[in-house]
């Protein structure tokens, strides 16, 4: 005959069982996007953490592209178009820790971004413009002068 087995509730726990699972789950997936096709395991590390928050408008005459990048030197932005895209990248270096001067917390996000936005067909591509004043990129695309004219009033009768 069979000898009883003792049940004992904390033997097994089904947290830990899980929380085993989730991080196995976690290790397939960083080693799968370090394989990614045409992206080296050095250029994982280096994807950018943030990137800029972006507003698109549409006048009758252009197309406006605002961009947050507070605490970014104009230097250090970089615009530019390319086969039929916009292209908005740099980079927020992160303040330096100085003598007499601790960080408690620290929860903004630095180092570069990129962005890039496909242009509608038509932007007159070598008209764009771009200002950067108080932290915002303002990026303005006119509209050529065809697209400008295919407004056409109808009457109802």
């Amino acid at each position: 005959m069979g000898s009883l087995i003792r049940w004992d509730p904390f033997r097994w726990d089904p947290f830990k069982e899980i929380e085993k699972e989730m991080q196995e789950l976690t290790d397939r997936f960083s080693r799968m996007l370090t394989r990614w096709p045409g992206r080296s395991a050095r250029e994982s590390l280096t994807v950018a953490e943030w990137s800029p928050s972006v507003d698109i408008a549409e006048t009758d005459s252009e197309y406006v592209i605002k961009a947050e990048i507070p605490e970014v030197d104009k230097k250090d932005v970089k615009v530019t178009v390319q086969d039929g895209y916009l292209s908005i990248q740099g980079e927020r270096k992160q303040e330096k820790e100085e003598k007499g001067k601790r960080f408690h917390r620290v929860e903004r996000s630095y180092g570069s971004f990129l962005r890039s936005f496909e242009l509608p067909d038509d932007v007159d591509q070598e008209k764009v413009k771009a200002e950067f004043k108080e932290g915002m990129l303002i990026v303005h695309l006119p509209k050529t002068e065809q697209a400008k004219a295919k407004t056409i009033e109808i009457k109802v009768e």
